[in-house]
């Protein structure tokens, strides 16, 4: 690696596995001290765990991003353990299935509690410690379905809108501080929830990796294509980079989408 996030302090959310463990992992090998943040707490200690013993540093901080008091917990941890914070990924997701008349009040209030309201939690506490560096990076995971959402992902699909309208709206007010904001959307990955999501369907994983072959570039995406974005977004090579939409999605949302090539 080349430490391209030397000497930084970067944060995490849904870290504990799946696309935000690849971003956690890549941020510290690439030369960063980084905050794994997650509900899952058992998981999360195993995945900081193995960052430092691949060299790394890395701490875990059990944290429900629907709650903006262990969000602010966060965000001081971060800084009281390694004295600032440049960066922060807000990657924690929930993304159950239901179309629109399944869903329900409790499932639409959740699934925006989880996906939109912990990341404004996230920012809102995060912008201070960036100022006090003089600027800094926030990378907010979005999704295809923040531009137009599949028919059984209707709260999720509102919810990663409201991402990316949030990002455009932070990267504009937050010019004068330094303070770069962008949305990235990481395409279809085969993660651990994701997969128990698609077996509860009755898809093996043969069969979703027949159906990755229908894609564009012809395989699903992986953590690690997103986490080489992340780590570009969150380094200096990216300093005039701001209020965008970086696709990792073999083009799906800017391209025509292959006939079958997505359940649901």
């Amino acid at each position: 690696m080349s430490n391209r996030l030397k000497d930084k302090v970067v944060i995490v959310t849904g870290a504990a596995q799946g696309i935000g463990f690849g971003c956690a992992r890549l941020v510290a090998a690439e030369g960063a001290a980084v905050v794994l943040a997650d509900i899952q707490a058992d998981c999360g200690e195993r995945s900081a765990a193995a960052i430092l013993s691949e060299g790394g540093e890395a701490v875990f901080c059990a944290t429900d991003v629907r709650d903006e008091e262990q969000c602010t917990a966060l965000i001081e941890h971060a800084a009281r353990t390694y004295g600032r914070l440049n960066g922060l990924v807000n990657n924690a997701g929930w993304f159950p299935r239901a179309r629109l008349e399944q869903t329900t009040t409790a499932l639409w209030d959740e699934v925006l509690q989880v996906n939109l309201r912990g990341a404004f939690y996230c920012c809102k506490h995060a912008v201070p410690k960036l100022r006090e560096v003089n600027g800094g990076s926030i990378v907010n995971i979005g999704s295809i379905n923040g531009l137009q959402g599949l028919p059984n992902l209707v709260a999720y699909a509102a919810a990663k809108g409201g991402l990316l309208s949030l990002t455009r709206t932070l990267a504009g007010a937050l010019l004068q501080d330094r303070i770069r904001v962008n949305y990235v959307i990481p395409g279809w990955v085969l993660t651990e929830g994701e997969l128990a999501i698609q077996h509860g369907e009755g898809r093996d994983e043969q069969t979703l990796l027949k159906l990755g072959e229908k894609l564009g570039l012809g395989r699903q995406q992986t953590p690690l294509d997103t986490a080489y974005a992340v780590v570009y977004l969150l380094g200096d090579e990216s300093s005039q980079v701001t209020g965008t939409i970086l696709n990792i999605d073999a083009g799906a949302s800017t391209l025509p989408i292959p006939p079958g090539a997505y359940p649901g």
